[in-house]
């Protein structure tokens, strides 16, 4: 927010330069963007009075002056201006001066004579207006000799930029700084005139009525009237300031609106009382597709968030936005009704955006300013109008403020305060910083109480106060101090310390760790091939999306490792091998909490390489992580996976996981014409399961008894379930099983494959006979024979 400084000084004494006051604001916690002078560019220029006006000898469109610039002897300058006379004064720039747009001046000779300067035009100090100006700039004749010229035109005028925050809304506003000023320099500071006499003998509430449908929208509306409005130029010091401030002149009844909103904070809007022919205003919400021409002669398309001001059914007005071309003042105006209201912030921010405007207006209503302002506004905009005698006041107020917000109290003790901000502060200079600042405070043995204005929207607790005590004191007066600290042993978590282990032996697999985003599109559960009735279908929608292709949060990770495989095979990667360590988002059956958060190990392969290697990649985790009792089952019905390659693993009947060969019409989907494999492991699961205890265990001292086993089994049987029964049947006896052969081919018969096994027993106390192995072994045998039909070969 612009503020300029000579405005500011029309409310606060101030005795120190514009840059130190900036520099004193920002320590106090209202930061300065920068400080703009607009005479800057100007330097060594002053007046100068003509003495006398000789022609050239060598030129004739040149002439010879003298000039008095109060420096003890007359200065010379040649020149070709011929619109001055002896006696004028005039701008002299004198040597070693500088001007707008980079112009440096030196004394030289012209056509042999000395000049020891320039005089200026209004063009060359760069103050033309948009009427060409011809000739030196000509000032009036009482004006002192040797005055810089930025003083006698009014160009050391300096404005100060301010970033204010969006918690202080009392800030946007030039009397709200002048609080701040007054506050830091330990002055104080006057309000501007806001009485006034309303010498119009009708009253407003006789002509007009005021509707307002939504209370929560539009939380205070007041309404007067102004009649024998002549509508005209505002003076020249008002138009100064709307300037300096970054808004343009229009005519007096805008000037002063715009004025109002500058100078105290609350937007005012001005209504041609001859477009009201209803004789009420109605403020309502706007109809679907409603469309409406605003000021700026831009038809708008309005929706129901939009809150409206109307004249009976007739839009004039988008409430605290912008208002109509409908009902605008005119060169002819003869009567207005003024309005002054309080609007919900959330509210005009939502409508503003959708409508694609932001107005000052709308800029100070989104961010909640404090609807007692309203009363001090509209006071203030009548003392203008009887000021500039603009028009005559009417009798009578419209108020309709039916939830008036009130001061509230907060009590805060000055010991918890000095310990919170690490300072030794008397309880009477906190009350003294407080009041500088408009928070009534008074004190009750340790106890602050304070009383909180409700323009302070921003102090709620006593942290806040304890922030404005720091300010006012000096954040630079507070002491630095080491902070107390209590001596902790760190460490990582036993989950950080497993994930770390597993992505060491993922990385010792030959796999590159990937990083996708856990929003994705709703469309990659069509890619995978998901039935429509699936669960994961259930996602979080995200309110505000970058996108639909950013929509909801993933239930699955397996589209983002397509994606990836994907992406890689496009770039022509002849293999990728990938994992990734992730989140998914399963939706709480209780919309008003938070989604199941489950943590995901997710593997994505395509190349020289097989199902076999994807497993063997699974099973290097299980066996780090010191799972048993493992179990690989097929799977053939999950719609994602090859019906024929896909497998689920299981650790003491908890679910682990699904690998397997990806799906052809999947690969289709993605692009990718290579077969993928990908394993999706639940990593809650495997840590909750996770066994990492070793355990010595002595070599054995008794030998080993190995047995080959070859059996013929239907092709549908799985080696999975011929191991469970070859290691149940062989109780503590039985060490190791490992498969050495399957075989399929002319010898077998058709359906059949020959599986052969090596088995390895041994005892720990004995050494094994060969009739108690071969009983043993023959147990086994006939438990395949019975249990899945098997031959031996």
């Amino acid at each position: 927010m612009k503020v300029p400084y000579k405005w500011l000084k029309d409310y606060v004494n101030i005795d120190i330069s514009p840059k130190e006051l900036a520099d004193r604001l920002t320590l106090s916690g209202s930061k300065v963007e920068e400080v703009i002078t607009s005479g800057d560019e100007i330097q060594n220029v002053v007046t100068g009075k003509l003495l006398k006006i000789e022609p050239h000898p060598d030129a004739e469109k040149l002439v010879i002056c003298q000039l008095d610039v109060a420096q003890g002897e007359e200065l010379q300058i040649v020149t070709g201006a011929n619109n001055m006379k002896v006696g004028d004064v005039v701008p002299v720039a004198l040597h070693g001066s500088s001007l707008p747009n980079g112009l440096k001046i030196k004394k030289g000779k012209l056509r042999g004579i000395v000049s020891n300067g320039m005089m200026c035009s209004e063009e060359e100090l760069g103050i033309a207006g948009e009427e060409q100006v011809h000739g030196l700039m000509i000032l009036p004749n009482d004006t002192p000799v040797g005055k810089d010229i930025k003083e006698v035109l009014g160009l050391d005028n300096s404005v100060i930029d301010f970033e204010i925050t969006s918690n202080r809304p009392d800030c946007l506003s030039v009397v709200g700084i002048a609080r701040e000023t007054a506050a830091t320099l330990g002055t104080k500071y006057t309000m501007p005139e806001i009485s006034y006499k309303a010498v119009c003998s009708e009253d407003i509430n006789g002509s007009l009525k005021v509707d307002v449908k939504d209370t929560k929208l539009c939380r205070r509306y007041m309404a007067r009237g102004v009649k024998n409005i002549k509508i005209e130029q505002s003076p020249a010091w008002m138009q100064e300031r709307l300037m300096q401030s970054g808004v343009r002149p229009i005519n007096n009844i805008v000037d002063i609106t715009n004025f109002v909103m500058i100078e105290l904070g609350q937007p005012m809007h001005a209504f041609d009382r001859r477009e009201i022919t209803s004789n009420t205003i109605v403020v309502e919400r706007a109809q679907e597709n409603e469309r409406f021409t605003t000021l700026d002669e831009v038809e708008r398309v309005l929706n129901p968030e939009v809150l409206n001001i109307k004249d009976g059914s007739r839009t004039i007005g988008l409430a605290g936005i912008m208002g109509g071309l409908n009902s605008e003042v005119k060169e002819d105006t003869k009567e207005i009704i003024f309005e002054c209201a309080n609007f919900d912030g959330t509210n005009i921010r939502v409508s503003s955006k959708a409508l694609g405007i932001r107005t000052e207006a709308s800029s100070r209503f989104e961010k909640d300013i404090d609807p007692n302002l309203v009363e001090t506004a509209m006071n203030r905009a009548c003392s203008l109008i009887e000021q500039l005698g603009a028009g005559e006041v009417m009798q009578g107020t419209i108020d309709i403020y039916p939830e008036v917000l009130k001061t509230k109290t907060i009590e805060v003790s000055s010991a918890w305060m000095n310990k919170f901000l690490g300072t030794d502060i008397e309880v009477e200079k906190m009350k003294e910083y407080l009041d500088r600042l408009e928070l009534s405070t008074s004190i009750s043995d340790d106890i602050l109480v304070i009383n909180v204005p409700t323009f302070r929207s921003d102090v709620n607790i006593k942290e806040d106060v304890a922030e404005e005590v720091a300010r006012i004191y000096g954040y630079n007066n507070i002491p630095t101090t080491v902070m107390n600290s209590v001596s902790l042993n760190g460490g990582k978590t036993k989950k950080q310390k497993l994930e770390e282990k597993i992505i060491g032996v993922l990385t010792g697999s030959g796999l590159n760790e990937s990083i996708s985003y856990s929003f994705v599109s709703p469309k990659v559960f069509d890619k995978i091939i998901l039935p429509q009735d699936s669960e994961l279908r259930k996602t979080v929608t995200i309110k505000n999306p970058l996108g639909e292709d950013f929509s909801i949060m993933r239930t699955t990770s397996i589209p983002s490792m397509m994606e990836a495989l994907s992406r890689n095979y496009s770039r022509s990667n002849e293999e990728a091998r990938l994992f990734e360590i992730g989140k998914v988002y399963i939706p709480n059956e209780d919309s008003n909490k938070l989604p199941n958060e489950k943590n995901i190990i997710t593997i994505g392969m395509y190349g020289k390489m097989d199902y076999f290697e994807l497993k063997g990649i699974v099973e290097n985790i299980v066996d780090t992580l010191g799972l048993s009792n493992l179990s690989f089952l097929r799977e053939e019905g999950n719609p994602t996976f090859h019906p024929g390659k896909t497998a689920v693993l299981y650790s003491k009947k908890e679910h682990v996981g699904i690998l397997g060969e990806i799906h052809p019409d999947v690969n289709d989907n993605y692009g990718i014409e290579e077969r993928c494999y990908v394993a999706v492991l639940d990593l809650d699961v495997l840590i909750k399961l996770t066994n990492t205890d070793k355990r010595y265990k002595a070599l054995p001292k008794y030998p080993a008894v190995t047995r080959d086993l070859a059996v013929l089994v239907d092709e549908s049987i799985l080696v999975q379930q011929i191991e469970d029964i070859i290691k149940k049947q062989g109780s503590n006896m039985l060490e190791s099983v490992r498969l050495f052969d399957v075989y399929k081919g002319s010898q077998i018969p058709e359906n059949k494959k020959s599986v052969a096994y090596s088995l390895t027993y041994r005892l720990e106390n004995k050494t094994l006979t060969d009739a108690e192995v071969n009983k043993v072994h023959d147990k086994i045998l006939r438990s395949l024979e019975h249990q899945l039909g098997a031959e031996l070969r």
